[in-house]
């Protein structure tokens, strides 16, 4: 079948189109309901079928011939060790942790809050709470205490699993302590804390609520799958908002299996029995479903990898992955292969490593910038996908279909809408635009499956957020246009979300983290262009009068509050002083104009600002700190 025909069938009649993808996969009762209203009147998928995810990507596999191949190959670097395990002995010790949980009175419906480094045992924890029809939310095991305890507030876990300790290139880092801290800002406390304890750093156990896991596990029985609706939610997802309050994206168990099964083959061109790397981290939406759930779906290899593209040992990290596990596609992010760029320009590491087997690489969660993407291919000789999409989602809302049919890559663009999702370019009014001209990029409702059908504990913000602007569409928070032959061309965010190596950032938390420091009366944050990172944030900081304060120790302590409430992955590593901060005359802060310069693009000066010398004098101060690009 050819891309358009795929595409125009799953759009114009999407009930038939995902009934036959639906169908590919083992339901406990096939779903007839396809496409049918909620109570709140959203659009949701197979809601009368029964399901369970775990069962679909373990026992159902092991079930029919695929017991002895490796499902999870674990790599660390880090923590020098490997290990496989195989379809088997993923659904044996997802069961045996399932027992776990269940003895602590884990039920389906309740919530289970992971925060893990990237090794085995949180795959197995997730597929485990998915046994039981629970609902797990997986916090990246490098947000600060904060962080976490915001989200154990907005979950309300009934357990708590996480690591003793995870490893960052050589740097220990003990995850114990922050979780403490974190229960104790939260109002709601978990029953019970479930710890697999690492040898570089031991945990210790609070007694009366914390497990060893090894201890649990030893003691537990294994437990059954629960059937689950198609509806019934599988995880809770926390992304960055414009608010500093996250929110926590809802992923359906049968859209989701539904959608990504059918993307493996139709978008990676992976088959049962193919080696596939994601290189991102379970705490991602990337990881989620390319990592643990979407290879296991298709009856593929999945690798976990503890470690980076550089420095883990070196800028060879992964084609010594690609050469020893025979990987067919690789998948990371842009931000990666720009550090390896940056570490072996000449791609010397490239040479050293059989890619035979590597046939595409992926690229995602960031814009790809077209240096990035022609050295990537001219080094590695293989053919770069770039493709979009958001947490929101789940899977990318653009793409080339690699196993249906590949279409001609055009540098800066992702391509063409991945069937299911009916893409519009429009403007303020909500008017489809042209070819050519800049909108707001939205989708025509019906979302296809796996997409968020509202936010936890928060409908009322899923409707704000993503249904207000234009009726009938769901608004992405992006911006771009499509070309003539109607491939999609990103071109960055229009709230004031920025992707900092790939992870999506609020810079309104920065703001209010930044804001409260004493001596500050008024701030705002920017994503700037960045080379490696894609963008990074920089403060600008108005100060109270009468302050009396050292600029490179302000800068310092601003530096610590953000690192301390966010964590070292927001970036935050800049902060000025300045006299005043570009306003209209309404008050608002100019932050994309300020964005504009920093970028070294052409900017127009509104009508409606309060002080065009406001402008002119962040230029100066920028070019003064070397912040501004040179195009």
């Amino acid at each position: 079948m050819t891309y358009h025909a795929e595409y125009s069938k799953s759009v114009e009649t999407p009930e038939t189109f995902w009934a036959e993808k639906a169908a590919n996969l083992p339901w406990f009762k096939q779903p007839e309901q396809i496409l049918s209203k909620d109570r709140n009147g959203m659009d949701r998928w197979f809601a009368d079928g029964e399901m369970n995810t775990a069962y679909m990507a373990l026992d159902y596999h092991v079930e029919n011939g695929r017991a002895d191949q490796p499902a999870v190959i674990y790599d660390s670097p880090v923590a020098d060790t490997k290990r496989t395990l195989t379809y088997r002995e993923m659904r044996d010790q997802v069961a045996l942790f399932a027992g776990v949980l269940k003895a602590q009175g884990v039920e389906k419906g309740d919530r289970v809050v992971i925060y893990m480094p990237m090794v085995p045992e949180a795959l197995i924890a997730m597929y485990a709470v998915a046994r039981l029809g629970a609902i797990h939310s997986v916090v990246f095991g490098g947000f600060a205490p904060h962080e976490l305890a915001v989200r154990i507030e907005d979950a309300e876990p009934k357990v708590i699993v996480t690591a003793s300790c995870g490893i960052e290139v050589s740097k220990v880092i003990e995850y114990k302590p922050m979780l403490d801290e974190a229960i104790e800002q939260a109002v709601h406390k978990p029953d019970a804390c479930i710890v697999l304890q690492r040898p570089q750093a031991l945990a210790k156990l609070v007694e009366g609520r914390d497990l060893d896991w090894a201890d649990a596990v030893a003691a537990a029985e294994p437990a059954d799958c629960v059937p689950v609706k198609g509806t019934d939610p599988l995880y809770i997802l926390y992304t960055s908002g414009t608010t500093g309050k996250p929110k926590g994206v809802v992923r359906d168990n049968g859209g989701h299996a539904t959608a990504l099964h059918y993307s493996m083959k139709a978008i990676y061109n992976i088959e049962p029995g193919d080696v596939f790397l994601a290189a991102s981290d379970v705490g991602w939406v990337v990881g989620h479903s390319y990592i643990v759930y979407a290879p296991l779906l298709a009856g593929a290899t999945t690798i976990v990898y503890e470690g980076k593209p550089v420095r883990t040992p070196d800028a060879g990290a992964f084609w010594r992955l690609c050469e020893e596990y025979k990987i067919k596609a690789l998948f990371a992010a842009p931000t990666a292969f720009r550090a390896i760029k940056k570490e072996d320009p000449e791609g010397l590491e490239i040479g050293k490593y059989d890619l035979s087997n590597l046939e595409i690489i992926f690229m995602a969660g960031e814009r790809l910038d077209p240096p990035t993407y022609h050295w990537t291919i001219e080094k590695t000789g293989k053919p770069v996908i770039d493709h979009w999409w958001q947490t929101e989602t789940g899977w990318a809302i653009c793409g080339n279909l690699m196993g249906i049919e590949a279409k001609e890559p055009k540098p800066g663009s992702a391509t063409l809408p991945t069937p299911g999702f009916n893409v519009q370019i429009l403007d303020s009014e909500g008017n489809e635009l042209p070819a050519g001209e800049q909108g707001a990029i939205a989708i025509k409702l019906p979302l296809p499956p796996s997409c968020l059908p509202t936010i936890w504990n928060n409908h009322e913000r899923f409707r704000a957020g993503y249904l207000s602007d234009f009726p009938g569409y769901y608004t992405s928070g992006d911006g771009g246009y499509k070309d003539e032959d109607g491939y999609v061309f990103i071109m960055g965010r229009t709230d004031d979300v920025i992707n900092v190596a790939g992870h999506r950032l609020s810079t309104g938390e920065m703001e209010e983290i930044v804001a409260d420091h004493p001596a500050v009366a008024e701030c705002a944050v920017i994503g700037i262009n960045d080379t490696l990172k894609g963008q990074a944030p920089v403060g600008l900081v108005l100060l109270k009068d009468g302050v009396d304060i050292d600029e490179e120790q302000l800068e310092k302590e601003l530096i610590a509050r953000v690192r301390k409430e966010i964590g070292p992955i927001a970036c935050f590593n800049k902060a000025m002083v300045v006299q005043r901060l570009p306003k209209t005359r309404s008050g608002k802060i100019l932050r994309k104009l300020m964005r504009q310069i920093a970028d070294g693009q052409e900017y127009t000066v509104p009508s409606t600002i309060d002080d065009p010398s406001s402008l002119l004098e962040i230029e100066a101060l920028m070019d003064e700190r070397g912040l501004m690009q040179r195009s």
